[in-house]
């Protein structure tokens, strides 16, 4: 089998003796999709900033492409896309200029920029200001930027908040297209039926605790349809 683009090994973090997040491992192939469930303060967004790098864990390891933060910092975030949470546009620039101004950071051509677009179905709107977007138009705009590299791993940090069906709906495609061109992705959500309809495995996490993780498969295998809120609710009952 290949080298993992994402391996996580007893990754966990303590913070003034405060554990924050317990020992968690997985891994991702290419063209994986791998959904983090919980609510709020279960640890999401700590491991995915510990896969960053914005967080260093104090046990375990984490390696993407065989290399560890320690390694090679520049190298090892030039492996990944990231789309964070929430993000503060610019006001005033149309699309097509918001994604040139990140591309030219990453030193890639208005090309990349034009192909981006088209990835993400913005090429319509790429001369309207930002600031006339939508939630879902942002959101997409967000993604098209973690794109740009061409990266091995997409990292997204709750892409679906604040998103209404129809927008949710576009995000499962984005994500499914992303995995079949060879990316893996890694993203946390609250949105249980998102998980179920992108993601080919799930990481239960709740109060810093890995609590259920498998293939999603397997879950629907084992409750049927929207089996993915069935386990998760299994865990809160145990």
């Amino acid at each position: 089998m290949d080298e993992p683009v994402l391996r996580i090994e007893g990754a966990g973090k303590t913070i003034k003796g405060q554990t924050i997040l317990r020992p968690v491992s997985l891994s991702l192939q290419r063209g994986d999709v791998y959904a983090l469930c919980g609510g709020n303060g279960a640890g999401k967004s700590t491991l995915l900033r510990m896969v960053m790098g914005i967080l260093q864990p104090t046990a375990g390891r984490i390696e993407v492409n065989g290399l560890s933060w320690k390694d090679n910092r520049r190298s090892y975030a030039e492996q990944m896309g990231y789309m964070p949470d929430d993000y503060f546009f610019a006001r005033g620039l149309t699309a097509w200029e918001t994604l040139s101004f990140w591309a030219s950071l990453r030193g890639l051509s208005r090309g990349r920029t034009a192909e981006v677009l088209e990835e993400v179905g913005l090429t319509g709107v790429r001369n309207k200001q930002v600031a006339s977007f939508s939630k879902g138009m942002r959101q997409r705009l967000l993604f098209a930027q973690a794109l740009l590299s061409r990266p091995s791993l997409l990292v997204l940090d709750e892409p679906t908040n604040g998103l209404d069906p129809y927008w949710m709906d576009a995000f499962v495609e984005l994500v499914k297209r992303a995995a079949e061109d060879g990316h893996a992705v890694i993203y946390s959500t609250h949105q249980l039926p998102v998980a179920e309809a992108s993601a080919n495995y799930v990481l239960f996490l709740q109060e810093g605790s890995a609590v259920k993780q498998g293939a999603v498969s397997s879950f629907l295998e084992e409750y049927g349809p929207g089996g993915l809120h069935a386990a998760f609710s299994d865990t809160r009952r145990g």
